[in-house]
């Protein structure tokens, strides 16, 4: 049965695809076409539901269950688009994500500030100029119009994000986090050496791990045992060196050293040629 999900599913998706395009070129789709649709998707929604329940019966969490009906790149690109949007809320009511006594943040988003805030900025007023080429178009125009909005409360979102899930130090972890995509746990027993370390260019490796913001970092960690991370999409991959940025990337080194056990506190050398 879940196979026959899946398939529909992929078979349903390029026709409202199809069915989209028409209608907002103004071509004249039949009602029975439409509603023939539409009956399609809510059979398959249903169908979907009674899966879900039954799948919950037979003792799987929900997040399991859910992985069986749909591919886990779905669900992770689903559950990252609603982390955006929650943390806009949490930005308006300035309640950050992970915080609470005896732990320490450290925020990472103010140098990328200025450049989301201008990118925005182009979005409401392309938002804006489409709204007036299209005025003549009313189906175009909300489509456009909805697709702008979003695109706004997207890269809007996208600041949120960094802004309300800071770095977090304490219970003996270290917890990293770039934006509504990456939360990586590191425990301090892990941690073999760390050291401030601005870097502007940034080299792939194997075992590295870079959380730049605004093309940089500031603070480097080299892990004594591996850590799995996981991307957006879902793929994991061992990490043995962590290169992320924070606002306070000095206070978040000597907080580190503090932490970490005594023989572990010395940082380790500093190169020569800093990049």
């Amino acid at each position: 049965m879940r196979r026959v999900l899946r398939g529909a599913a992929y078979a349903l998706l390029p026709a409202e695809v199809v069915l989209a395009v028409l209608l907002v070129a103004g071509v004249r789709v039949p009602g029975a076409v439409l509603m023939g649709a539409e009956v399609v998707v809510l059979a398959l929604t249903a169908a979907g539901v009674v899966a879900y329940v039954r799948l919950r019966r037979r003792g799987l969490a929900w997040r399991e269950a859910g992985l069986e009906l749909v591919p886990e790149p779905v669900v992770r690109l689903i559950g990252h688009e609603l982390r955006l949007m929650v943390s806009l809320v949490r930005w308006v009511a300035r309640r950050p994500h992970g915080t609470g006594p005896g732990l320490r943040a450290f925020g990472h988003a103010r140098d990328q500030a200025a450049y989301l805030y201008g990118f925005a900025f182009v979005c409401v007023v392309e938002t804006v100029g489409m709204s007036y080429v299209l005025g003549s178009w009313p189906v175009a125009h909300a489509v456009v119009l909805v697709l702008d909005v979003y695109t706004v409360l997207f890269v809007l979102g996208l600041h949120a994000a960094s802004v309300t899930r800071p770095h977090v130090l304490g219970d003996g972890v270290l917890r990293l986090r770039q934006g509504g995509h990456v939360d990586l746990s590191v425990p301090l027993e892990r941690i073999a050496a760390v050291r401030h370390e601005p870097r502007f260019s940034h080299e792939k490796e194997d075992g590295l791990l870079t959380l730049a913001v605004a093309s940089q970092t500031s603070v480097t960690i080299e892990l004594a045992e591996p850590v799995t991370a996981v991307r957006l999409l879902g793929a994991r991959h061992p990490v043995r060196l962590v290169r992320c940025h924070a606002d306070d990337a000095r206070g978040l080194t000597e907080a580190l050293l503090r932490a970490l056990p005594r023989e572990r506190t010395a940082p380790s050398p500093v190169p020569e040629r800093p990049a």
